[in-house]
């Protein structure tokens, strides 16, 4: 059974990198045929696709999020990162690891403030 466990910081500071890990248990990233993917919550809203990482290594990305946005892979320790630059209060939400969109993490709370 595959499992997706998200960690990283609960609070980060504005102008500030936000910066987290999926761990992946029960399945590979290198010989998967999913798409990994970021996906977010903020309080009140709906679902935002932020990008992914696919069998190849290679990455998509929301075009409104892309130039803040970076996906990478430790095939070592089969996680899937995020980094999102330059964060303001806007980039408060619940992040979610997803593999094909069908399996997510429990996802993870991430407060941008000072």
């Amino acid at each position: 059974q595959v499992q997706l466990q998200e960690s990283g910081p609960g609070l980060v500071k504005p102008s500030q990198t936000l910066s987290l890990t999926c761990t992946v248990s029960g399945d590979s990233i290198t010989t998967s045929i999913w798409t990994w993917s970021w996906i977010r919550q903020p309080p009140g809203k709906g679902l935002e696709w932020m990008g992914g990482i696919v069998l190849d290594g290679s990455t998509y990305y929301s075009p409104s999020l892309e130039s803040r946005t970076s996906i990478s892979r430790d095939t070592s320790k089969n996680q899937v990162s995020l980094q999102l630059s330059s964060v303001t209060p806007e980039d408060t939400a619940v992040y979610y690891c997803v593999r094909g969109f069908a399996t997510w993490g429990q996802g993870t709370q991430v407060t941008v403030s000072s």
